[in-house]
C-alpha cells in the first residue's frame, strides 16, 4: 500500500488582501505553526513597510522564517527551501500542523514545482563571468550554445551573468539545463500540498491599501528606512526595492517630495497587487478562491 504522504496547507493571496489575520485563526484553532513565504519578512529591521507579524502575534502562534537574514545578506530560493524543510521537520517532531503563509511568487512556486537546480557556481567562475561586459559575456555564451539562446532576455545583464555561469559550471548549453530541469521534482513532492487564495474585490482592496500605507507612515516607515540605511540597505538590491522603502529612499534622496509618498507607495502597491492577480491566475495549480468578506470560520479555508 501506497504511504499517504503528510499535507501541507499552503495559504497566498495579493498584498493587504488580509492573510496574516486569517492564518492566525487559521493556526490557533489547530495547533498549528506558521512558516513565512514572504521575501522580506526574512530581513531583520523590515518591520513597519512589510507589515511583519508583531510580537503578539507571534506569541499567539509560532512563526519560522522571519528575521533569519541582516539587511547586508543574500537570500535564494535553494536556501529557503533548506529552512522551510528543517521547519516543517522540527514541526512535524513536535505533531503539530504546517501553515505556509505569504504571496512572494518565486518561493511560493517551490513548494508545488522544481525552482532551482543543483549546479554549483564556483568562486572562480564567479569572478571571471563578473569581469566581462554584457558583449563579452553574450558572446561567450553563444560560443557555448551554438543552436542559440532561446528565450533568454539577452538584454538583462543579471539574466545574462547568470546563464553563462551555469553553463560554464555545468558543461551544458542552456537547453541541455532546461531539459535536465524540466525532469525535477517539486523539492516538496513527499507532501500533499493543498493551496487556498484569498481575493477580495479590487475596490475594497484599494481602499486596504491605502488605510494600510497611512499606518506604516504612522508607525514610523520613514524612521525605519533611514535605519536600515545605516545597516546597508542600498547595498541588498531585493530589499531597497520593495515598494515602502524605495519611495522613501527616493524622499530621503531629494527624488520625490514629501507630500507625495503615501499616494506614490498606494500606486506602487496597486501596480504590484495587478502582478500578483496575473501570476496568480498564470502561475498556480488549481486550488481553492475564497472570498474574504464571505469567510466567517478559519475552517472555512481549508475544508476537511
Amino acid at each position: 500500500m501506497e504511504k499517504r504522504r503528510p499535507v501541507l496547507r499552503v495559504l497566498t493571496g495579493c498584498t493587504a488582501v488580509g492573510k496574516s489575520n486569517w492564518a492566525l485563526r487559521w493556526a490557533e484553532a489547530h495547533r498549528a505553526e506558521i512558516i513565512s513565504c514572504d521575501s522580506l519578512l526574512f530581513y531583520r529591521g523590515m518591520d513597519i513597510g512589510t507589515a511583519k507579524p508583531s510580537a503578539a502575534e507571534r506569541a499567539r502562534v509560532p512563526h519560522h522564517l522571519l528575521d533569519i537574514c541582516g539587511i547586508n545578506e543574500t537570500m535564494d530560493v535553494a536556501r529557503y527551501v533548506a529552512l522551510a524543510k528543517t521547519a516543517l521537520g522540527e514541526i512535524a517532531e513536535r505533531g503539530n500542523d504546517a501553515l505556509v503563509v505569504g504571496g512572494s511568487g518565486f518561493y511560493l512556486k517551490s513548494f508545488f514545482a522544481p525552482v532551482a537546480d543543483d549546479v554549483e557556481i564556483s568562486p572562480a567562475i564567479r569572478r571571471e563571468v563578473a569581469a566581462l561586459s554584457l558583449a563579452a559575456a553574450l558572446e561567450r555564451l553563444r560560443a557555448l550554445n551554438p543552436q542559440g539562446l532561446a528565450t533568454l532576455d539577452t538584454a538583462n545583464p543579471r539574466r545574462v551573468t547568470r546563464a553563462l555561469e551555469r553553463c560554464m559550471a555545468s558543461g551544458n548549453t542552456l537547453a541541455e539545463l532546461a531539459e535536465n530541469f524540466a525532469r525535477q521534482q517539486s523539492p516538496f513532492f513527499d507532501w500533499r500540498v493543498e493551496l487556498t487564495r484569498i481575493e477580495r474585490a479590487p475596490a475594497e482592496l484599494e481602499r486596504r491599501i491605502a488605510d494600510r500605507v497611512a499606518m506604516m507612515l504612522s508607525d514610523g516607515l520613514v524612521a525605519e528606512v533611514q535605519a536600515l540605511l545605516a545597516s546597508g540597505l542600498r547595498e541588498n538590491p531585493s530589499a531597497s526595492r520593495a515598494i515602502g522603502y524605495r519611495e522613501v529612499i527616493d524622499v530621503l534622496d531629494g527624488r520625490l517630495p514629501e507630500t507625495e509618498l503615501a499616494a506614490e507607495i498606494v500606486r506602487n502597491t496597486r501596480a504590484l497587487v495587478k502582478k500578483q492577480r496575473t501570476w496568480f491566475r498564470t502561475q498556480l495549480p488549481a486550488h481553492r478562491a475564497v472570498d474574504a468578506t464571505r469567510l466567517r470560520e478559519a475552517d472555512e479555508l481549508f475544508p476537511e
